[in-house]
Parts: C-alpha cells; sequence; structure tokens
C-alpha cells in the first residue's frame, strides 16, 4: 500500500516520501487526503488561535 506526503515547499503530493522530512506533511493513506493537508493544518491553526483568544 503506497503513502502519500504533501510537500509544503512544492505544493505538490508525493507518492512515498521523495523530499526532507521537513518539507513534508504525512503520511496519508490516499492522494486525496494529502492534496487537502493544507487545508486541514489552516483549520487547525485557526482553531487553536481561537482558543487562545478564548483562554487569554
Amino acid at each position: 500500500m503506497s503513502e502519500y506526503w504533501y510537500n509544503v515547499v512544492t505544493k505538490q503530493v508525493e507518492e512515498g516520501p521523495q523530499s526532507d522530512w521537513s518539507k513534508l506533511l504525512g503520511p496519508y493513506q490516499s492522494r486525496a487526503e494529502a492534496e487537502g493537508a493544507i487545508a486541514q493544518v489552516q483549520a487547525n491553526n485557526e482553531r487553536w488561535d481561537d482558543v487562545e483568544d478564548e483562554e487569554g
């Protein structure tokens, strides 16, 4: 079974880790999940920012 990774520098999906780990998000089980990785990261960041605003 292949693993997919999202490269934050090239903004491309890689099948199997092809780049330095510091540039990758993953692994994901499907290409579609990897393609949505950056959107998920942004959503998480916004949610955490909201929590920090409520606490601070």
